[in-house]
């Protein structure tokens, strides 16, 4: 599982390096196989886009549940043409780095600096800009519309 908050750097050849903490892990339980690919959440997409990037299993069993979907629904089309056609598999190298493609980059504002945000079974990444205004936004929110679909949930 993955949790917590890295801030990161992309090299001039669109590489990051995973944190430590995490690349044990995505060695030994995902043969350091991963899918990066753009989020479509509402909190990631337009001007401060991020990027998912999955495990490869963790990828797979999205997939699974994405083909599921009706072929018809118009929705579940665009879903599987943003979310599937932006998908790109790639590897960790030995010392845990990972080249974005240039596109996904460009989609999500990708420059120098980047942050790292662990989702358990995937990590967001974003642009440190981006993030920080993002973050200031949500902060000062003080809507709280959907708690209450969450179920019993107590912190």
């Amino acid at each position: 599982m993955f949790r917590g908050i890295s801030s990161i750097n992309l090299d001039a050849k669109g590489r990051l390096a995973i944190p430590t903490r995490y690349r044990e892990e995505l060695q030994e339980c995902y043969d350091s196989q991963l899918v990066v690919t753009v989020a479509v959440n509402e909190h990631c997409v337009g001007e401060s886009g991020c990027l998912w990037l999955y495990p490869l299993a963790e990828w797979e069993k999205l997939e699974q549940t994405i083909i599921k979907l009706p072929t018809l629904n118009k929705m579940a089309g665009k879903l599987r043409r943003f979310l599937i056609g932006n998908a790109t598999e790639c590897e960790m190298d030995n010392q845990g780095r990972l080249l974005l493609p240039e596109k996904l980059r460009g989609f999500a504002n990708m420059d120098k600096k980047l942050i790292l945000i662990g989702q358990l079974n995937k990590f967001e990444l974003w642009n440190e800009l981006a993030w920080q205004a993002k973050e200031n936004e949500w902060l000062t929110d003080e809507d709280s519309n959907g708690l209450d679909e969450l179920g019993p949930l107590s912190f």
